[in-house]
């Protein structure tokens, strides 16, 4: 459905709080800050889940699951890992982080 980490990202992308989204949802605050701290797939109940994602998409945001293409045009992000599983940080940016083979070169 959707994770924790999508929640506060699409937030972060339209530039809301959680009292923001709250209303676009017409849930409470308390029950977003619930979703929110959640660890990983936010767990509930699924007519709260369907108003979240009805209230991110219908703001612009295309929540893309796991190993799924993007169907949308224009900006966005995207949590990258590497087929070892290893976190997004062992893979450097292709524009601004210099890779290890780099290093050894200078």
């Amino acid at each position: 459905m959707i994770t924790s980490q999508q929640m506060r990202a699409s937030r972060a992308l339209l530039g809301i709080d959680q009292r923001q989204l709250a209303e676009l949802a017409g849930l409470s605050l308390p029950t977003i800050q619930r979703m929110e701290a959640s660890d990983g797939q936010v767990r509930g109940v699924v007519d709260t889940l369907v108003k979240v994602i009805g209230a991110l998409e219908n703001s612009g945001i295309e929540l893309i699951g796991e190993n799924a293409p993007s169907i949308g045009i224009g900006r966005g992000v995207r949590l990258r890992e590497t087929v070892d599983g290893e976190g997004a940080n062992a893979v450097g940016s292709l524009l601004f982080d210099k890779t290890k083979s780099d290093v050894e070169t200078e």
